[in-house]
C-alpha cells in the first residue's frame, strides 16, 4: 500500500531534518575522519557512510531520538574510518617509497585566523601510531574530546582510553617535541628555500639545512621522487635537491598556499599541479629539519 500524503510528507520532513543535522556537523566529522586515515578520498568515502547511515536511521519513525547527534555520528564516522583504515594498510603494503597523507590546501590567511590543524610533520608521526592510539590521539589531543566521551565513540573503558592515549602521547612527544614555528617565519624560510634550491645556490640552501634533516619524497611510483626510502643528512638531501631540479620541468611556478594549516608551496607546470612542498622548522626556526615533497599526481587533484 502506498504512503498516505501526510506519511509521505512526514517522512521527508524527518529526512531533510537528518540532513540538516548532518551538515552542521560535516566539517568536524571531516577533520576528525582526515586526520585518522591522512587520506581526502578515503575521507569523503567514509563520510558518505556515515551520511547513508545517519539518514537511514532519520527516515525512519519507529527509531528513539537522538540525544546528542554530535556523538552520535562521531561514533558512527569514527568507526567506519577504522574499519576502512584495513582496506588503507593493504594498499600500502604495495605503495612505491614513501607514503605522505595527501594535502589539505588553503589559501594564506593572518595568522589570526588561521583554525587548528594538523601539521604535515605531524600526520607523519601519527601514521606510526595503531589506528586505536590514533583514534584516541586525534579526538582527544586535537578536538578536545574528554577520554570519557572517547569512551563511548569507541566502545571501550575510560581506562582502557587514558592508557592508549598516554601511550600516543609519549610516542608522539618521543618523535615530535611540541613547539610551533611562527607562520610568518615558516613562510620565509619556505621563500628562501625554493629561490636557493631554483637558483642552484648551494651555500644557502646548506646554511638552511638543519645537519639531521630528512627529506620525504611521495610519488607513489607514478612522478620523480628521490628514492624508495626517505633520506637523512644536509649533505645527501642537498645532493639530492640539486638532481631534482635538473629533471624538473622548466618554468615551474611557485604558489604559496596553507598546507595542513602551514604556508608552504605549490609547483605548478602551466597549469597543471607538479608538487606540494612542505617544510618543518627545527625548534630554533631557522634551519629546516624536515621535508616533505608530494609529487603523485593522485594526491594532487584537488589543488588549486
Amino acid at each position: 500500500m502506498s504512503d498516505t500524503p501526510s506519511a509521505g510528507s512526514a517522512r521527508q520532513s524527518a529526512v531533510d531534518a537528518a540532513t540538516n543535522v548532518f551538515v552542521q556537523h560535516r566539517e568536524l566529522l571531516f577533520s576528525i575522519v582526515y586526520n585518522m586515515l591522512g587520506s581526502v578520498a578515503d575521507t569523503e568515502d567514509v563520510l558518505q557512510e556515515t551520511w547513508l547511515a545517519w539518514s537511514s536511521r532519520g527516515g525512519s519513525g519507529d527509531v528513539e531520538p537522538v540525544n546528542s547527534p554530535r556523538a552520535y555520528l562521531a561514533r558512527i564516522a569514527v568507526h567506519k574510518a577504522l574499519a576502512r583504515q584495513a582496506a588503507i594498510d593493504r594498499r600500502r603494503e604495495t605503495y612505491v617509497g614513501p607514503w605522505l597523507p595527501e594535502p589539505l590546501v588553503t589559501p594564506l590567511v593572518d595568522p589570526a585566523e588561521q583554525t587548528e590543524s594538523v601539521s604535515m610533520a605531524l600526520m607523519v608521526v601519527l601514521e606510526t601510531l595503531t589506528p586505536l592510539e590514533r583514534a584516541v590521539f586525534v579526538l582527544h589531543e586535537v578536538f578536545g574530546y574528554a577520554h570519557t566521551e572517547t569512551a563511548e565513540i569507541l566502545g571501550r573503558s575510560p581506562a582502557a582510553v587514558r592508557q592508549l592515549a598516554r601511550r600516543a602521547r609519549e610516542h608522539v612527544q618521543a618523535r615530535r617535541p611540541r613547539y610551533q614555528a611562527d607562520p610568518r617565519l615558516r613562510q620565509q624560510v619556505t621563500e628562501r628555500f625554493v629561490a636557493a634550491v631554483s637558483g642552484g645556490d648551494l651555500d644557502t640552501l646548506l646554511r638552511l639545512l638543519a645537519p639531521d634533516v630528512t627529506l620525504w619524497a611521495d610519488g607513489g611510483g607514478k612522478a620523480t621522487a628521490a628514492g624508495p626510502r626517505p633520506v637523512h643528512g644536509r649533505e645527501k638531501v642537498a645532493q639530492v635537491l640539486a638532481r631534482g631540479t635538473e629533471r624538473a620541468p622548466s618554468g615551474l611556478d611557485v604558489r604559496y598556499r596553507r598546507v595542513n594549516g602551514d604556508p608552504s608551496a605549490l609547483l605548478f607546470s602551466g597549469d597543471s599541479p607538479f608538487a606540494v612542498l612542505v617544510l618543518d622548522l627545527a625548534p630554533d626556526g631557522q634551519q629546516v629539519c624536515g621535508i616533505y615533497f608530494l609529487t603523485n599526481p593522485e594526491k594532487l587533484t584537488g589543488l588549486a
